[in-house]
Order: structure tokens, then C-alpha cells, then sequence
């Protein structure tokens, strides 16, 4: 449960905000099938990673995997693009919190409840990973309640003409174009892999964690995504950070006390995965030190266990991040890091039972090679739109990867030269 709890945690942000920006690249259907074309992706990758994460149980996630398989420099590529998807998701959540709240108490300041969240929960995460996933199961379990209750609250209300206005508007360049946000209903959910270290019985748990998770979120996207989108003009919805309760407001009218409650609640989906986030970014940021990537500071814990250094440098990227972007920039870039990383892990996937047959494998890749194959395929095709769409931040994140393959080509190959050696010694 707790695993299920951090898989759908890590992610149910997304189908609170974010993705409603797609529907202004593509129109609601349009949008509808880059979110279909996504989710298939999303399914196939984590029936197939899952086989990675129990043959190789290891806080660095894709990072070891690529490693593994692919030596130094593999590692680097899929440790990096880790690094980039979760150290950018927490501050384009904490926007939201703080656009969530605003609609409670319209006086209060937006940008600075999102930097609140931000130091909130590194500190939180100070304090050990067995108390923040009891905290993550429970926020959790109100978010999908919650979302539960929205599909049932607008249902009444859908039009089917309200769906279908101006559902093509952005043609075949728009489905393209909203990749992103569809990629944003699900991202983060390779997450639960960085706390593999830390699971009592990764053989058995992690599968039933992650499957159930991915399986939950899939029903979750669509169903939000159909809900709002009928029930009102959702060219209103598609350009703000809070569109679950202005669907509401649509649906309900704009004076009825639901509004507020709704936002509210919501705020704890936001929280649970800004949560979840931050743990699955401070310990890649752990793991990534660890192997030399990064300098060893990182790999510092406390009392509880808690990478403490990392925990910090996640929340001052975090705070960094809310002063200089905005929310659908910071999001592209975290899903750029995504599908870099995706496509290197199945690519992963496929050297390691090339070149280590006889590795302990408790769960393999169901339809092998079609599931992995489907995903990397999906994986490299949505790299190549994101390029082509956001070549402005596509050359920010090589000229983060720049920087990052100096600084391991000077520094982090001979400690990983060195430990490697020591453990063959």
C-alpha cells in the first residue's frame, strides 16, 4: 500500500493541473488522443522498468540500470535526465499549491505560498522516508477521493457539445505539440524505483506497487480529463494552473460553496506529489553522488537515515526554479528529462538480457520484446516532437547536460574508476 500510495502520490498532481495546457495546443480531442498515444507508453514502460527495478534494486534507478548496461557514460545520460525530470517537477507543483490556495484566499501571494510548500516539505523529508510515506499514503488516499468526487459531481453536467467545440483546433502539429502535458498525467511514476533500497521485499512489492499504480492513474487521467472538458467552455480552463475547481465553478455555478471545498481538498493532491517528488529527487540526487556524477556531499545523511544535503539542494533548486519560470516551461523541461530517461532505460532493458542473461529477473517484461519495444519506440518519438516544439529549452537542457559531462569526465570517472576497482579488489 505504501508503494501504491508513493506511485500514484508522485504523480496525481497532474490531473489537478498542467495538463489542461495541452487542450490549448490541440483542442480537447486532439489532446485526447496524445493523452491515449501517452498513456499506452506509460503502461508498457512500467510493466517493462519493473523487471529493471527488481533485478537491480537500487536508489540510483535508471542510472544503475543504464550503467549496467551501457558502462560510464550510459549511467551519466539516464542519471542526468533523472535528475533533470525530478529536481524541475517540484517547483512547477509547488505553483500550483500556491495557485490552489489563492482561490481560497485570493489575498495571499501565490509565488511566495509556493516557496512555503517548497521548504515545508524538505523539511518533512529530513525526517526519514518511513514517516514521509505514511504522510504521502494518507494524502493520497484524500486525493483520489477527491478526484473520485469531482467525476461525480460534473458528470451530471457534461455536453457533449461542450467537449466537441473547436476539439481539433491545433490539427496533427498540436497533438505533437501538447506531448508534455499528456506526458505530465503520468510522470514521476518511476519514482517508487529511488526507494527501492529502502523496501522491505522489492521482489514482491515493487511489481504490485507499480502496476497498481500506473493502472489507477490511467482511469484517473481520463476520466478528469473528460469530466471538466464537458461541462462549460474549457478554452477557459486551458491557460490556468487550477482547473479542477473552476469546473467546477462551471458546473455548480460560481457562488456555490463546492468552489472553495474543492479547491481546498485539492491542494492535497499537490501535496502528495510535491511530497512524493521531493523524495524521489533528493535520493537520485543521493544515488548520482554516490556513483561520482556529482560531489560526495551529496551522499551525506542524518540520524534518520534522511540524505539531508540532498534534501537542501533540491529545496534551493525548487526555490531558484519559482523565481525565474513558469509553470508550463517548467514542466516541459521536467518531461524532456522523462522521455531522454525512458527511452535509455529500455534501451537498457533490452543490452542487459543481451549481455547478462543469467541475472536474477523475480518479474520480467510481460510480452517481451513487444512492451518494451512499444515504449521505446513511443519514448523516442516523443523526444523528437518536444525538440522540435520547445527548441529553446531543449538547448537549455544540452547545455545542463553540457556542464554535467564536463564535470564527470574531470571528476566523477575516476571515482567511479576507483570504486569500481575496489570492489573487484
Amino acid at each position: 500500500m505504501h508503494l501504491w500510495g508513493l506511485a500514484v502520490g508522485l504523480v496525481i498532481s497532474g490531473e489537478y493541473f498542467g495538463w489542461s495546457y495541452g487542450w490549448g495546443q490541440a483542442g480537447t480531442m486532439g489532446f485526447l488522443v496524445a493523452t491515449v498515444v501517452v498513456a499506452i507508453l506509460y503502461t508498457t514502460f512500467i510493466f517493462s522498468f519493473t523487471e529493471l527495478t527488481t533485478a537491480l534494486p537500487s536508489a540510483g534507478g535508471p542510472f544503475t540500470y543504464a550503467h549496467h548496461a551501457f558502462g560510464p557514460w550510459g549511467g551519466f545520460v539516464a542519471g542526468f535526465s533523472t535528475l533533470v525530470e525530478f529536481v524541475f517537477a517540484p517547483p512547477a507543483i509547488a505553483f500550483a499549491v500556491g495557485k490552489y490556495i489563492t482561490v481560497v484566499f485570493p489575498d495571499l501571494p501565490a509565488a511566495g505560498l509556493a516557496a512555503v510548500a517548497v521548504i515545508g516539505f524538505g523539511v518533512l523529508n529530513l525526517w526519514g522516508v518511513k514517516q514521509t510515506a505514511q504522510f504521502e499514503l494518507a494524502v493520497t488516499l484524500l486525493a483520489v477521493a477527491e478526484l473520485c468526487v469531482f467525476m461525480g459531481v460534473t458528470a451530471p453536467h457534461f455536453k457533449t457539445e461542450n467537449f466537441m467545440h473547436n476539439a481539433w483546433q491545433g490539427g496533427v502539429p498540436g497533438i505533437f505539440a501538447a506531448i508534455p502535458f499528456a506526458i505530465w498525467f503520468f510522470l514521476g511514476i518511476e519514482g517508487v524505483a529511488m526507494a527501492s533500497e529502502e523496501v522491505v521485499n522489492p521482489n514482491r512489492d515493487l511489481p504490485r506497487g507499480y502496476i497498481s499504480g500506473i493502472l489507477t492513474l490511467v482511469v484517473l487521467a481520463l476520466g478528469v480529463m473528460l469530466a471538466a472538458g464537458g461541462v462549460g467552455d474549457w478554452q477557459a480552463l486551458a491557460q490556468i494552473d487550477f482547473p479542477i475547481p473552476r469546473a467546477v465553478q462551471m458546473a455548480l455555478g460560481e457562488t456555490n460553496p463546492w468552489n472553495k471545498i474543492f479547491a481546498g481538498i485539492g491542494v492535497f493532491g499537490l501535496v502528495a506529489s510535491l511530497n512524493g517528488i521531493v523524495i524521489g529527487a533528493s535520493r537520485q540526487l543521493f544515488a548520482v553522488a554516490r556513483a561520482g556524477l556529482l560531489p560526495m556531499a551529496l551522499t551525506r545523511t542524518n540520524r534518520f537515515q534522511s540524505p539531508h544535503v540532498a534534501v537542501l539542494v533540491t529545496t534551493v533548486i525548487g526555490l531558484l526554479s519559482i523565481v525565474s519560470g513558469t509553470t508550463d516551461q517548467v514542466i516541459t523541461l521536467s518531461a524532456l528529462g522523462a522521455v531522454l530517461m525512458y527511452l535509455v532505460s529500455m534501451a537498457s532493458l533490452f543490452q542487459l538480457r543481451r549481455k547478462s542473461p543469467n541475472l536474477p529477473r523475480p518479474f520480467k517484461a510481460p510480452l517481451y520484446p513487444f512492451f518494451p519495444a512499444v515504449a521505446l519506440v513511443l519514448s523516442a518519438g516523443c523526444l523528437v516532437a518536444m525538440v522540435y516544439y520547445n527548441l529553446m529549452l531543449s538547448g537549455i537542457f544540452l547545455g545542463l547536460m553540457a556542464v554535467g559531462a564536463l564535470y564527470f569526465r574531470a571528476r566523477g570517472l575516476k571515482r567511479l574508476n576507483a570504486d569500481e576497482g575496489m570492489a573487484g579488489t
